[in-house]
């Protein structure tokens, strides 16, 4: 069944206000987006932070009479100016959206990160070590600059019998990445509890269930670990400095990542009491930094 899609660009209209009226109007779903350039990554959980600038998008059903409910809208608002466009849309599993953008890809030599049932293409899996992948409501698919330059880095490493620490593990593809290119054990942990069942289900999903454990990050992590890999954002990744020095062996290696390239030196800088740094990677404006816990 198709639906009547109308969208507005806020400007500086209230985004509340504005989706109370569509509903009151009777819209079936509101979705609020950015509509410009402005992403907000990985807010905290329980918060719902807006984009500078905000494009509403309604769905209504197929027989709703465009011209009555635009102007239902500018009379509740207040607005008679207000500037709506109309689409028809055909029905979808809206929830799998998001797959029509993921597909295989290769991260390194050997390492793919594949969808559900979408292997990588004839000829490229000779030899490929695959993470499959469902992110569900988590963040990290491998697309984003940020994962694939830490994937990238996983792929060249050593990380035969290796214990690894993920923090920040969104979906757990660098945990499970990890363990499937020859760790032994590793944790991972998360302050949103999406991530850690995501985490859970895809490392079900890969066969290493059993060597993953999935906690929140409160608690204590351990120590000890030959890799810690990181794809937070600059302010947490200095903020926990101490943490990760803590956690990892003399020797041991770290992957920092979700910064951006003008971030590179003062987080380097504020790891350097205990580690050799170096900006292993920059893609898209993004930095990878990688480091050696020295003894």
């Amino acid at each position: 069944m198709p639906f009547i899609e109308l969208s507005i660009d806020l400007a500086d209209a209230d985004p509340e206000s504005v989706e109370v009226a569509c509903f009151a109007a009777g819209a079936l779903s509101v979705t609020l987006t950015d509509a410009a350039d402005t992403p907000i990554l990985e807010p905290l959980p329980g918060t719902t932070p807006l984009w500078p600038h905000v494009r509403l998008a309604a769905l209504y059903a197929a027989d709703t009479e465009p011209v009555a409910l635009t102007g239902t809208l500018r009379a509740a608002l207040g607005r008679p100016d207000l500037v709506a466009t109309l689409r028809v849309v055909e029905d979808r599993i809206w929830e799998r959206e998001w797959l029509k953008d993921f597909k295989p890809r290769r991260h390194g030599r050997r390492l793919w990160i594949c969808p559900g049932g979408q292997p990588p293409p004839a000829g490229e899996d000779a030899g490929a070590i695959i993470v499959w992948l469902d992110p569900g409501l988590a963040f990290g698919t491998g697309t984003h600059a940020t994962t694939a330059l830490c994937l990238e880095w996983l792929d060249e490493v050593v990380l035969d019998g290796a214990r690894v620490l993920d923090v920040g593990s969104g979906s757990g593809i660098l945990s499970v990445a990890a363990l499937k290119l020859g760790g032994a054990r590793a944790l991972a942990i998360d302050i949103d509890p999406q991530a850690l069942i995501a985490s859970r289900e895809n490392a079900e999903r890969n066969g290493v269930g059993d060597r993953l454990t999935v906690q929140d990050a409160a608690l204590p992590w351990g120590a000890g670990y030959d890799i810690v890999v990181a794809n937070i954002l600059a302010e947490p990744l200095l903020a926990l400095s101490h943490a990760i020095a803590a956690a990892i062996r003399p020797g041991g290696g770290i992957v920092l990542s979700g910064l951006l390239a003008s971030q590179a030196d003062a987080v380097a800088a504020a790891y350097a009491p205990w580690f050799d740094m170096e900006v292993a990677r920059i893609r898209d404006d993004w930095a990878a930094l990688a480091g050696r816990r020295r003894n």
